[in-house]
């Protein structure tokens, strides 16, 4: 029997028993869940044989103890945001973020806080800051890392040079090892060393090799790589909740944890400083640390070139000169000595030009460059860009000097890099565009990690200055440490872990650094000779999980299925890692039929939202729709493709065939006949059917227009299909707008349908008949230099995402997209034209998904600022999102994205509020959850006049 069997077999009847004593359901061994966790946020990939989502502390422990009993190994995992394949293991994975994340008290006298292992770090922040307290260490992902997982990789973030790193914030653990022993760390219950096998054989290994501990160990602050074996030595009280802290769930599982909390000081100022370049901002670290920073931030003109050259010049604030820069913090508690301090650091500074940031708002653009700069470094330099060596550390001394032999090394394996970092730790990050799917790759990419590690071994670095070691480093480690370290490692795992089944092949016994990579094994993949565009596209998800992260606040978009679910199949990183398992063909095995694909596409919105907000560019919806056209091309699809995808047709039909619309209505007020419709259609029987029109939209307003001249002239209003067909005000709202800023409006001759419904039901050859349609109706109009403008959000978003990937050699499809315009564009673009006065009105506003995440809502913000409004602008999505709300099966779903955010905010407005909302799906979401109306733009405008 080969290992997988027996470990197939061992799982089966770990489920048996785990039922058996009342968790039933708690082991997932399905091909789905084994392929959304087969990666983290690295470049490796490693099948679990199953997933586990315990549900209480004590479930965990139960499970732990099945798992031993039966050799099972064990691989812990937060928020899955590791970079170095920590959390990607060959057995149960075990995923504690879902359930275990009670934060179970916080002690704002003692400064404490008690929390489950997957408690994420910006919940336990939101929840101590009415106290004036944080926790301290602050990584890029706070808003999806669980705390759990920080303590795992002993995380920093930029803030560690004024809170430490995650280890300095530990005061007490409760834990699991791997021999099965509960532990008690630190506090007034603490196990007793004498009490336990596991601490007396510990402090006893320790007592044996001091001298090694003493001389290779805590020789600086981000000395991250290996055991920290520091904490354990009798001058530093034998601490061994901090030495935990950073063993990559290797030696023991985490049950609770108690931390400590800091105040933050309550003023801040930054201080920017230039230099000649990254080395030379590097030099000066020493100096700037003399002055107790914060935060000290290192970045280069190649990482603001790629913010201005993919977010706009806008993205990029005035910066000192130069071509290297550090952006410092400093904090106090006395504003008067925080500006002493900042003058006193830029005058003592070695800059070549710099200046204090006394505006907060400016501040946090600078910062923003620094954050959007590392989204952006992986999909920047022509190939993919890879974790692997993204988190090395030397003595902040030592800086300038490994930055210039780390590029001369990047130079020497012609690879390229986008280095930045946490100068004040000497800690750089860099993803680098390791030729890992093609020949040879990723034997080239282990012999540069090789070379990089004992580059920083010389300067007296360490190989992860936060991230750990992993699957990345770990069978580097005796590169930076003695025989004598690496056999201490072994005999430490020993001691807590006998059988080798907490995260095996990390640290300890390591996999090579070259094994797993999963760019490799694409290239040996059964589809990407035949989709090799699909799964370039699919790959480029690196697993960070802000899709995970809660950003409607800030008026995010992605993703609102995980947002309702909070199941890894409904986020964007999940459903990608299911769809590239679909194209590696050994877990999901049959291609765009396989049901793991379609399962995990299935509540996807496509509201493009990922599109926008993932840093790495995936865009979900886009790749829905050329899994659904594949699947049932030339065959049988369901019922509201038909009914729902064709829905203009449909909607031309029923308005032009006079007494059709008039039927219709009736059938759909006739219970009876009504429900069968809905079923005939695939419609959920809790969704209200509208009421069509008895013309047209836009055969009415042909008939109405005036055909006079105006000032600013004509404009051709494009109507969709939507407005079209059903009842209600049609155009005439925005034929009176129009008028009254001075423009002629006109009306298409012709229908021109974008395709919309063709695409989100995935019938693409549809869509491309469509769009070749329109665009011979719309590219005369703009090309003859005559404005349009579109009402229906969504069909205008199609002309600039859709369409391009639709037809890419058509040469209209850009002209076109230039030429239909939003409203709020028209207008801001016409000449004399102000806002009216709304001032005293308040407004709920709610842009469409496809509007803020395709064509922005910048534009549209300005506006209803001029209007003098009090505007409350909504994230997320509003639920219904086109055909995906009224479909069967995804009622429940569509109403809880709806509850996120849009009707709480309609809520708390009161009903004197006016709700705005351009998309037809959103004003139709409104209707039907809040009986609430909601007007267009041109509606919400005319009241001003």
């Amino acid at each position: 029997m080969t290992d997988r069997a027996l470990l197939d077999r061992e799982l089966g009847r770990l489920s048996w028993r785990l039922d058996r004593a009342g968790s039933s359901g708690l082991v997932d061994t399905s091909s789905l869940a084994r392929a959304l966790y087969s990666s983290d946020a690295s470049l490796y990939r490693v099948v679990p044989r199953g997933v586990a989502h315990p549900r209480t502390v004590e479930e965990l422990t139960r499970l732990l103890d099945e798992a031993r009993a039966d050799a099972v190994p064990i691989t812990l995992r937060g928020a899955g945001t590791s970079c170095a394949g920590n959390a990607v293991g060959p057995g149960l994975v075990v995923d504690v973020s879902r359930h275990l994340n009670r934060i179970v008290e916080v002690d704002p006298e003692q400064r404490t806080a008690v929390v489950e292992p997957g408690v994420v770090q910006a919940a336990l922040q939101k929840v101590a800051a009415p106290h004036g307290l944080r926790f301290g260490p602050d990584p890029s992902t706070h808003n999806r890392c669980t705390l759990g997982g920080m303590i795992g990789n002993n995380a920093c973030g930029p803030r560690a040079l004024g809170y430490g790193k995650t280890a300095d914030n530990v005061l007490g653990l409760e834990v699991v090892t791997g021999s099965g022993e509960r532990l008690v760390l630190g506090g007034p219950e603490a196990t007793a060393v004498e009490d336990s096998p596991t601490l007396t054989a510990l402090r006893e290994l320790v007592g044996r090799n001091l001298a090694v501990i003493r001389t290779e160990f805590g020789r600086f602050g981000r000395q991250v790589s290996g055991y920290s074996l520091e904490h354990l030595l009798p001058e530093n009280g034998f601490d061994v909740a901090r030495f935990l802290t950073g063993t990559e769930g290797t030696l023991a599982t985490i049950t609770r944890a108690t931390l400590r909390l800091v105040s933050d000081p309550p003023h801040r100022v930054m201080v920017a400083l230039g230099y000649p370049s990254m080395a030379e901002a590097a030099d000066d670290a020493p100096t700037v640390l003399a002055h107790r920073p914060t935060a000290c931030e290192g970045l280069d003109a190649r990482i603001v070139d790629v913010v201005r050259d993919r977010l706009g010049p806008s993205a990029v604030p005035e910066m000192p000169a130069g071509q290297g820069w550090m952006l410092v913090e400093l904090a106090d508690d006395d504003p008067v000595r925080l500006g002493e301090r900042a003058r006193a650091l830029l005058a003592a500074s070695g800059c070549g030009d710099g200046f204090v940031v006394e505006d907060a708002a400016r501040a946090t653009a600078l910062w923003k460059i620094r954050e959007d700069g590392a989204g952006l470094a992986g999909v920047s330099l022509g190939r993919p860009a890879y974790p692997g060596w993204e988190d090395a550390a030397v003595p902040p001394e030592h800086l300038g000097a490994y930055l210039r032999a780390f590029d001369e090394l990047l130079t020497r394996h012609g690879l390229r890099g986008l280095p930045y970092g946490h100068f004040g730790d000497g800690c750089v990050h860099v993803r680098i565009d390791f030729p890992l799917t093609e020949e040879g790759g990723a034997a080239g990419y282990e012999s540069f990690v090789t070379e990089a590690a004992e580059l920083v071994a010389s300067f007296g670095g360490s190989m992860s200055g936060e991230h750990g070691d992993g699957r990345a480093r770990s069978a580097l480690l005796p590169t930076m440490y003695s025989a004598e370290a690496i056999a201490l490692f072994g005999a430490v795992k020993q001691v807590f872990d006998p059988d080798n089944l907490l995260n095996p092949g990390v640290l300890v016994d390591p996999r090579p650094v070259a094994a797993d990579v999963r760019a490799d094994l694409v290239r040996h993949a059964p589809m990407r000779g035949r989709e090799l565009e699909l799964a370039a596209d699919v790959h480029r998800c690196s697993g960070v999980g802000k899709c995970l992260a809660d950003t409607t606040g800030s008026l995010g978009v992605m993703c609102p299925s995980f947002q309702a679910t909070r199941q890894e199949k409904d986020s964007t990183r999940g459903r990608a890692r299911v769809l590239q398992e679909m194209i590696n063909g050994s877990t999901v095995k049959r291609g765009f039929r396989s049901p793991e694909v379609h399962e995990a596409l299935d509540l996807c919105l496509s509201c493009k939202g990922c599109r926008r907000d993932c840093p790495t560019g995936i865009d979900m919806a886009a790749y829905k729709a050329r899994v659904l056209d594949e699947t049932y091309r030339g065959g049988i699809r369901p019922r509201s493709h038909y009914a729902l995808g064709w829905l203009p047709r449909w909607g031309r039909l029923i308005t032009r065939v006079p007494g059709l619309s008039a039927l219709v209505n009736a059938v759909m007020a006739a219970p009876l006949l009504r429900n069968a419709l809905k079923w005939g259609a695939g419609v959920d029987q809790r969704r209200q059917l509208p009421r069509f029109a008895r013309r047209s939209a836009t055969a009415t307003g042909r008939r109405e227009a005036t055909g006079q001249t105006a000032p600013n002239g004509p404009v051709v209003i494009w109507v969709d299909s939507f407005s079209d067909a059903f009842a209600g005000a049609g155009a005439r709202p925005m034929v009176e707008l129009l008028r009254s800023a001075g423009y002629e409006p006109r009306f298409l001759e012709r229908d021109a349908c974008c395709g919309l419904t063709w695409i989100s039901t995935g019938q693409l050859d549809g869509a491309r008949r469509q769009l070749r349609r329109a665009l011979d109706v719309l590219h005369p109009v703009v090309s003859a230099g005559t404005p349009v403008v579109g009402m229906e959000p969504s069909c205008l978003a199609v002309w600039r995402s859709d369409a391009p990937e639709l037809l890419p050699d058509d040469p209209r499809v850009p002209e076109v997209a230039a030429g239909v315009l939003t409203l709020a564009e028209l207008l801001t673009r016409t000449p004399g034209w102000s806002a009216p006065d709304l001032s005293g009105t308040t407004v709920v506003a709610q842009p469409h998904c496809h509007h803020a995440s395709v064509t922005g809502w910048k534009t549209d913000a300005a506006l209803l600022a001029a209007t003098g409004a009090s505007v409350t602008t909504v994230g997320g999505c509003c639920g219904l999102a086109g055909n995906f709300g009224v479909e069967q099966g995804h009622y429940e779903v569509s109403v809880q994205v709806a509850e996120h955010d849009l009707l709480p905010a309609v809520r708390a407005a009161g009903d004197d509020a006016v709700v705005l909302a351009d998309g037809f799906s959103c004003r139709t979401q409104l209707a039907e959850l809040a009986d609430r109306g909601a007007l267009t733009l041109p509606e919400l405008l005319l009241r001003g006049r």
